[in-house]
């Protein structure tokens, strides 16, 4: 099944269902950082650039970044 078109905002509010925080960042520019620690204690770190429609190629990124799986990542995003 191919990823949806959807926009960072949708991606974020669905992250955040997730466990995901927004992370500090002092950084500039358009994009957003969320954080969430998992059962192991490691840190994942999604950065989200913030557009109306995001790339497909971005949202692979992103669930890379998440470590989901393809079905997990087409869950939340359809959440």
């Amino acid at each position: 099944m191919k990823l949806p078109r959807v926009s960072s905002a949708c991606v974020i509010s669905q992250l955040k269902k997730r466990g995901f925080t927004e992370a500090c960042h002092q950084g500039k520019g358009s994009h957003t950082a969320l954080i969430r620690i998992d059962e192991t204690g490691q840190k994942l770190l999604v950065i989200v650039p913030k557009r109306d429609i995001l790339p497909i190629g971005t949202l692979l990124s992103i669930m890379r970044q998440g470590k989901f799986t393809r079905e997990e990542f087409l869950e939340i995003l359809t959440g």
